[in-house]
């Protein structure tokens, strides 16, 4: 065999090698990816939800006689923010994932406060469809609890095959980048705490 034929067949290998455990990389880290978006949109959906949900409560609760106007617009303005911070699915970054939390946890606050206010109007508390908005809503959490866990069960296997060791010179080559978790609030550990218990409902 010839001597220059040597090289020549290793560097061959070597090629097809890459090529092979390349392209397994690369279809492995689409699914994988494609897990996280799902999840995403689950994340996102359930968030309309509340949002969807809110707009409802705020409607009924409008119609009651003096109730703080100042209390409304707070949900209403936080409603609107929560609503217009969106994330595209295939550009999850920390920085866009903070200010994603950001807003709902505001909604939260403002929507807590709401609910708060409707102790003083027992007419309200026995709204019938303020009671089935209240349910609604707490139904609604546990969604959201639920997908963002699911969320970030799907990050922490992509997350794993794209920075151990060859995979990440691979996702360097092909810009796959790690993703972020979805992050509990500062204080808590599972979803906005939204208190519906008025001790009145039947």
């Amino acid at each position: 065999m010839k001597k220059w034929l040597v090289p020549l067949l290793v560097i061959g290998a070597l090629v097809i090698y890459a090529y092979s455990s390349g392209k397994g990389f690369y279809n492995s880290t689409i699914k994988l990816n494609e897990n996280i978006e799902e999840a995403w949109g689950n994340v996102q959906t359930a968030y309309q939800r509340r949002g969807d949900l809110i707009g409802n409560l705020v409607k009924t609760v409008q119609g009651a006689a003096d109730f703080e106007k100042s209390t409304l617009t707070d949900v209403i303005n936080a409603r609107a923010k929560a609503t217009q911070t969106t994330i595209n699915a295939g550009d999850i970054t920390p920085d866009k994932i903070a200010q994603f939390q950001q807003a709902q946890s505001g909604l939260s606050g403002a929507l807590s406060k709401l609910l708060v206010s409707v102790e003083r109007y027992p007419d309200l508390k026995a709204n019938q469809n303020f009671l089935k908005l209240q349910d609604e809503l707490a139904s609604t959490e546990n969604q959201i609890l639920t997908a963002r866990t699911r969320f970030n069960k799907a990050v922490k296997p992509y997350n794993n095959h794209v920075k151990s060791f060859p995979n990440n010179i691979f996702a360097g080559w092909f810009g796959f980048e790690d993703k972020p978790y979805f992050e509990a609030d500062p204080g808590k550990e599972n979803a906005p705490d939204v208190n519906f218990d008025f001790g009145n409902k039947k």
